[in-house]
Parts: structure tokens; C-alpha cells; sequence
């Protein structure tokens, strides 16, 4: 598994928290100014060489830059537009040697908590309770989605295979069929496995594993692991306990999910990608800009992720 940690473009105390833990590699994200142009390489390279003289290596983006992807997700009148930018900024990505790309297809509504102040262990962490979940204006069918996911596959994928860029899909978070108006369609193991094996079939489309979307989902990611080894193209590291309409997040050593199982069930797999923390408790005296990314409780995680990888490297050798 490649250590990396999820660092935003700017320069903020997460880069130093990743470097003095150890962390060489990073998934990006680029910068949410509306402004910003995905088509410029000097402007993109600025950000990779900031990285790079820093000491961290660039290695994965997360997520698709939302000013371009909202659109193509809802099939707007921008779509083409945004999808001849996304193109043109793959073949940046390809110039830095930056191979996967972590994308999800939630149309107007993106990862959703109810509660951001959930009290666990001391430190607060996300929740989710449909009972309290606050519709919003939007409306999109399934069918709708499906058309614009299919869309968008077979304009983008021979670019992603000419430029050898892989396309990670991330599951709906929470993984329900519905929200008020908006539809989601990447909320089951039949709808994943449509959506990477039959629409348009690639070794260049695959999946971000979040482990804690697929245990809300039900599924044994035990037996994920192994079904989809030859797609696994990043590890989101996340663990959370409940069920799909009502769960928390948790420290990520005392959630439902085995994380050291989890682990060695990816390495006797021979899956060899970029893994991330995700969604990190908030301690009490720190202020997270964004529930779940804040860099103290981000600490313990790549802490404990790290010390978990070496645990399990050194009994095998």
C-alpha cells in the first residue's frame, strides 16, 4: 500500500503534519476558485513543484475539481464545455505523472452529514440520521444520472486510456438510493459493478474503496476485497458504525470495521495503491474548517494507518 495524505493545493499545517509523520506521497486537491484554469499546465506544475520541493509527491487528485464536474454529473448546457477542460486536464496530469483520479457521481448533492458535532470518545465526528437529513431544492431521476454517467464514460475513458489516467469511482456516501429529490445510483454492489464492468469496460475504470460506504451498504468488504482486486485503485481508511440510515463516524480503531484485517486482506491481494486517512474525528480544542478534515485527529489516524502497515510488514519478513 502507498502511504498518502489528503492535502489541499495551498500550503496549510496538514503539509507539515504529513511530512513530519512520515507521509512521502499525497492525493491532491487542486484549488476551488472559480477562476482557476484546469487547462493551464504552468499554473498546475506551480502546485505540483510546491509539493515536490516541500517533499511530498503528488501521486493521485481528489476530487474531480468540482467547478468542472458538477456539471457534467447533472448534464447541463455546460457539460461539453467542462468535459473538453477535464480532458485537457488530464493530459496535464499525465505530464506529471499523476495516475489516478478519485471521482464520484453524486449530482447535487455531495457527502452529507446531519450533524457535525456527534460526541465520540471525547472528540466530535460526523453523523447521519435520514430522520433529520433537511431536503434541498434540487431535483435528478435515476435514469437521468445513469444517461449522464454513461455520457460522460464514453467521452472521457478513451482519454483516461490514451493518457494511462485512472479513474477511481467513488461509492454515493451515504449509500441511499434517495435523498428527498435527488436520486443516487452508486449505492449497491449491483449498481458499482454496472457502472465499472458494463458501461464501458477499461482497465482504467475502477473504484476508491471506501471501506465504511460498502459496510453502510451491508456488503462484506472482506469478500469485496478479493472480488474486485484488478479494480481497487485507491483505499479510502475509514471506519464508522450503524447502518446506512443512521451511523456515525469513529476513531478509526474502534469502529465496526477490522482495520487491521482490512489491511492485510489488501496487501495478500496484491493491491498496491495510494491509501488515505478519511473523515477524522475533531478534537475538542481544535477548529476544523470542514468536519472530518481537521489535522490533529488526522494525526492519530496516519499514526495508526502507519503503524498497522509496519505491524504487518514486519511479520512478514
Amino acid at each position: 500500500m502507498i502511504l498518502t495524505d489528503y492535502l489541499r493545493s495551498e500550503k496549510d499545517i496538514t503539509w507539515e503534519y504529513a511530512y513530519t509523520s512520515g507521509v512521502k506521497y499525497a492525493t491532491i486537491r487542486l484549488p476551488d476558485d472559480p477562476n482557476f484554469d484546469f487547462t493551464n499546465y504552468k499554473k498546475i506544475k506551480a502546485i505540483y513543484d510546491n509539493f515536490i520541493k516541500f517533499g511530498i509527491t503528488p501521486i493521485a487528485l481528489e476530487p474531480m475539481p468540482n467547478q468542472i464536474w458538477e456539471s457534467i454529473k447533472r448534464g447541463d448546457k455546460n457539460r461539453d464545455k467542462n468535459i473538453n477542460i477535464l480532458i485537457k486536464l488530464l493530459a496535464i496530469l499525465d505530464r506529471l505523472n499523476i495516475r489516478t483520479v478519485c471521482f464520484n457521481f453524486m449530482a447535487y448533492v455531495g457527502w452529507t452529514r446531519t450533524n457535525a458535532k456527534y460526541l465520540h470518545r471525547g472528540a466530535f465526528v460526523t453523523e447521519f440520521n435520514l430522520k433529520d437529513y433537511k431536503k434541498s431544492k434540487y431535483k435528478i431521476s435515476e435514469k437521468e444520472l445513469w444517461n449522464n454517467y454513461t455520457y460522460f464514460l464514453k467521452k472521457v475513458m478513451p482519454y483516461a486510456e490514451k493518457y494511462k489516467i485512472k479513474l477511481a469511482l467513488h461509492p454515493d456516501d451515504p449509500p441511499l438510493s434517495k435523498l428527498a429529490n435527488v436520486s443516487r445510483i452508486m449505492t449497491s454492489l449491483k449498481n458499482i459493478k454496472h457502472a465499472i464492468y458494463d458501461i464501458y469496460p477499461s482497465k482504467y475504470l475502477g473504484l476508491t474503496f471506501c471501506q465504511a460506504c460498502y459496510t453502510m451498504m451491508g456488503e462484506d468488504i472482506f469478500k469485496l476485497i478479493p472480488l474486485f482486486k484488478d479494480k481497487i485503485f485507491m483505499v479510502h481508511f475509514r471506519n464508522v458504525v450503524g447502518n446506512k440510515s443512521h451511523f456515525h463516524e469513529t476513531f478509526h480503531d474502534d469502529g465496526a470495521i477490522n482495520m487491521n484485517k482490512a489491511l492485510r486482506c489488501y496487501i495478500d491481494n496484491n493491491i498496491n495503491v495510494p491509501v488515505r486517512v478519511d473523515h477524522v474525528p475533531t478534537y475538542l480544542n481544535e477548529n476544523a474548517k470542514v468536519a472530518g478534515y481537521g489535522s490533529i485527529g488526522r494525526l492519530y489516524a496516519i499514526g495508526y494507518l502507519k503503524g498497522l502497515l509496519e505491524a504487518i510488514d514486519n511479520k512478514e519478513k
